[in-house]
């Protein structure tokens, strides 16, 4: 055979071989290109659902955060005016006028009032953000600590204590910018909810081999990924079912507190800035029995208030907190309390009801 013809032929399997590891390589990166697609869409539709998820959260805990500052702001104005329409009346009726709620109940409400003025004190100096979802999670915190240690929240309600308190239920410090965390954050704590993946874009390998091979660990990634989302998602879902549960039960036991405060407010307003002084003895058992019934609805709504969404791990001497975590670092929801209180305090709501 010619030499050139041999040479000839060598050539064409040579391209031909050459065609097909071009070929080759072609599907190999093909099919990177594809799972990195599929894998892109995947993850950042997930995401995209748990951030409207995390948003709901954020918006559920600021209402009711908002809510619970609103009761603890007029348990302060509901006591005070009380306790000046009280002295008035003994003054003008010579009347020993006794309370019937118990005084360690009465204690509970005022310290639970002191609480919120604090607690609005430090977010003031502090211009922070999202103080309100900070709020649904702190009173809880705050009262377990005060009566775990003994020490009053008044006591445990300063800045410092604050910041520590924060950084155990995952906002962290003030100096770490934890008040302007997103409502997520706060039910899940940091570390759960920091960045898990990093999805993007990446170069082309000089080997179509090495592109499959990094589409695949990406692929592999993002299934880890949206495992941990799916768990989140379940752990936000049951916060926030908690969070409706017990906005709901205040709201409606704060609707009648209101009743009682704004009659309360009436006859301040008449015997005590305005000095009438017809029918007083009329005007002392109705006072009395508006007074009682406010701190009766009071009580249930601090009650519930002040039971830890989460569950509390430790306290320290100085009212620290360490909250529980799972085994994904997901701060635990205090379920069995919170199924207690909630009700419990609504039968005893029924009851208040059902007996004036």
């Amino acid at each position: 055979m010619a030499l050139p013809i041999i040479l000839a032929g060598a050539a064409a399997v040579a391209a031909a071989v050459g065609g097909k590891k071009a070929y080759d390589g072609y599907q190999l990166k093909s099919e990177a290109d594809e799972i990195l697609e599929r894998t892109k869409s995947r993850y950042n539709k997930r995401k995209d659902e748990l951030d409207v998820l995390n948003k709901v959260s954020e918006q559920k805990l600021e209402r009711l955060g908002t809510l619970e500052l609103n009761i603890g702001k007029s348990f302060g104005e509901f006591k005070k005016i009380s306790d000046e329409l009280l002295k008035q009346l003994k003054q003008k009726d010579n009347k020993d006028l006794t309370l019937s709620i118990p005084k360690n109940d009465i204690d509970k409400i005022e310290e639970y009032s002191f609480s919120t003025v604090e607690f609005l004190g430090t977010v003031a100096a502090s211009g922070a953000a999202g103080a309100a979802a900070s709020f649904a999670v702190y009173s809880g915190v705050m009262a377990f600590a005060a009566a775990s240690t003994g020490t009053p929240i008044a006591a445990l309600s300063g800045v410092a204590a604050y910041n520590a308190t924060m950084a155990a239920i995952g906002g962290g410090s003030l100096a770490a910018g934890g008040w302007g965390m997103a409502g997520g954050a706060m039910v899940l704590g940091a570390a759960a909810i920091a960045p898990m993946i990093a999805i993007a874009g990446f170069a082309y390998a000089n080997h179509a081999e090495k592109a499959l091979e990094n589409a695949k660990k990406s692929r592999s990634e993002a299934d880890k990924a949206i495992t941990k989302m799916d768990l989140i998602d379940k752990h936000l879902s049951n916060t926030n079912n908690y969070v409706d549960k017990i906005h709901t039960s205040l709201e409606k036991i704060n609707q009648t507190f209101n009743e009682y405060f704004s009659a309360l407010k009436e006859l301040h307003q008449k015997i005590v800035v305005l000095g009438w002084g017809e029918d007083i003895s009329d005007n002392s058992e109705k006072s009395l029995r508006i007074i009682n019934n406010g701190y009766l609805l009071a009580a249930i709504m601090t009650d519930i208030i002040t039971t830890p969404l989460f569950k509390i791990k430790k306290v320290s001497e100085d009212g620290i907190v360490e909250v529980e975590k799972d085994s994904d670092e997901f701060n635990v929801l205090n379920q069995e309390e919170l199924d207690n209180v909630l009700i419990n305090k609504e039968k005893e709501y029924k009851d208040f009801i059902l007996g004036v």
